[in-house]
């Protein structure tokens, strides 16, 4: 179950999800003062120094906020990519340990490498997992809490349906269980409330948010887009990913003829070179999204999302 301390300072059970290339500090910041936990991958930052610096300025504007507020806002949350192909992640956790932060995200590997540091500074941990195999092999590392990826999520997904996936997890789990995939609205994370998770993730309508790091058009294309134009690839990753299919056509390419790419290489999907490459699309012009993606109507602040999706949380929570 969630902890009561941090329970206490979320204004809903709601972690902003890690994007890649779109969590930023402006993002991760508006979400901690409107009372939802505030995430982004570590992978976001081009060099461990700027992970130092991302780190110290949330750490810093969070700070600010208890004290103008008198209330301690929601934590910050950085997503470590755990994959073995990515070279950063000795150096990554050495950042996120000395920002001594309370909450962690591990993705797309076993946490196990990295729980006994993690653990050691007090951090709680939640872990990325896509099957039954996959969380129980977490439970077993001891981490605190399963994110669970369900068919509906944006980016990187899970092939589960959300409904069995989450009852399969509570027959042996009594930690803390976050569902991703598919949350369009408050009603949607009371649902899953109801189902038996402490938490939700968000992330499609974060992105088209004033404050996140996506361009304008992917913002707009997001708005334009519903349900039908998500289309499930292993093409750009190497892992089940959702991506909007205008932004595959846009960028010259045939949703339906795609090729299949071979191994996970995390270490040249964030290296920044290859993000600066003139001729490099994936990530860049060819854009991911969630089944949530009917539910994004126009660009609010993150404020403005929060707000509007607490009263939609209230209401189902009431019956109305």
């Amino acid at each position: 179950m969630l902890p009561d301390t941090l329970r206490s300072r979320l204004r809903l059970p709601l972690i902003a999800a890690p994007m890649f290339l779109v969590s930023g500090p402006a993002l991760v910041k508006a979400a901690c003062r409107s009372g939802v936990v505030g995430s982004f991958p570590t992978a976001n930052c081009r060099t461990v120094e700027e992970l130092d610096r991302w780190l110290s300025d949330i750490s810093r504007d969070l700070k600010r906020a208890a004290d103008e507020t008198g209330r301690a806002p929601a934590p910050l949350c950085p997503n470590l990519i755990v994959h073995r192909s990515n070279p950063r992640v000795p150096d990554d956790l050495a950042a996120v340990l000395r920002a001594k932060v309370e909450l962690v995200i591990t993705s797309v590997g076993s946490p196990e490498p990295v729980m006994k540091p993690l653990k050691d500074s007090g951090c709680l941990v939640l872990a990325d997992v896509a099957s039954v195999r996959h969380a129980e092999k977490a439970v077993a590392a001891g981490v605190d809490g399963l994110v669970l990826l369900t068919a509906g999520a944006g980016g990187q997904t899970g092939w589960v349906n959300p409904f069995a996936f989450v009852r399969a997890v509570r027959a042996f789990w009594d930690g803390i269980v976050v569902m991703a995939g598919g949350m369009a609205d408050g009603h949607a994370i009371a649902a899953a409330e109801t189902l038996g998770c402490d938490l939700a993730y968000m992330g499609t309508k974060f992105i088209a948010t004033r404050e996140s790091l996506a361009k304008d058009a992917y913002k707009q294309m997001l708005v334009k887009s519903r349900l039908d134009d998500v289309l499930l690839t292993r093409a750009f990753t190497g892992l089940e990913t959702n991506m909007l299919r205008p932004s595959i056509a846009a960028a010259g390419l045939d949703p339906d003829n795609l090729p299949v790419r071979g191994a996970i290489d995390i270490a040249k999907d964030i290296n920044a070179a290859e993000r600066d490459k003139p001729d490099s699309k994936r990530w860049k012009d060819i854009w991911s999204a969630g089944h949530s993606v009917s539910g994004v109507a126009d660009v609010p602040s993150v404020a403005e999302l929060v707000a509007r999706t607490e009263m939609e949380y209230r209401a189902a929570r009431q019956g109305v």
